[in-house]
């Protein structure tokens, strides 16, 4: 087998708390293949945020082996995190956090602007990633014009401009109605599957994690693997 997008091991993460050591990660081993889609399940509070920040690479105070791409990331230097981000990782949250001066095609633009692509090639990227998750007539809108699931769409058509080989989501239909919740949810596996990425999607949602390829729980601190 090819070695995994996405590879931890004994990843722990602990906070002091009132004088009292929390132990949020205990020990977690987690392997993300090429194109496969696993959902991260877990109670509030349960560290899915946590475990979604750590392999992120977002901040630091974490101990253990996180690999991406083949490429030990866990101690990197802020430069090559910062790098990492950019050209491995993509992010998309339960809010979409667009810019709210700029159209649906502008905010699919920008990401790649920053990753070196010349504005025409931008230009179609953006133009191609919203038409095939219907927004093919809203490309010109800005969020403010848009429905929240319009707004959504346009996030996960940011998230996947670079092709990145990892998406990291964190409920990201959390906050859309449930019929709205599932449609983009669809849209966002099918656009996934498609760009070849790999991606772990923590959700409270255990009917949207039926979907995906695999499902882990976090339990304690510590993964367990769902039949």
């Amino acid at each position: 087998m090819n070695e995994p997008v996405l590879q931890t091991r004994d990843l722990r993460r602990s906070f002091e708390q009132g004088g009292v050591r929390i132990d949020v990660l205990r020990g977690v081993d987690l392997d993300v293949q090429r194109g496969e889609i696993v959902a991260l399940l877990g109670p509030s509070g349960s560290g899915k945020s946590t475990l979604l920040q750590a392999v992120g690479l977002l901040e630091g105070g974490f101990e253990g082996s996180i690999r991406i791409v083949g490429e030990e990331a866990a101690k990197l230097p802020a430069g090559g995190r910062t790098a990492m981000r950019r050209d491995k990782l993509a992010f998309i949250y339960q809010f979409h956090h667009l810019l709210p001066d700029f159209d649906a095609t502008e905010n699919v633009v920008l990401p790649q602007l920053i990753h070196g692509a010349t504005r025409p090639a931008a230009q179609a990227r953006a133009t191609e990633l919203l038409t095939q998750l219907g927004l093919g007539h809203r490309l010109t809108h800005r969020p403010n014009q848009l429905s929240g699931g319009e707004q959504q769409r346009v996030a996960v058509a940011r998230a996947l401009a670079n092709r990145p080989p990892l998406v990291l989501a964190d409920e990201p239909t959390g906050n859309l109605d449930e019929a709205t919740s599932d449609r983009v949810f669809g849209e966002f596996v099918n656009l996934v599957r498609n760009e070849g990425s790999a991606a772990l999607v923590a959700t409270h949602n255990e009917r949207l994690a039926a979907r995906m390829d695999r499902v882990v729980r976090l339990h304690e601190g510590r993964l367990e693997e769902l039949a």
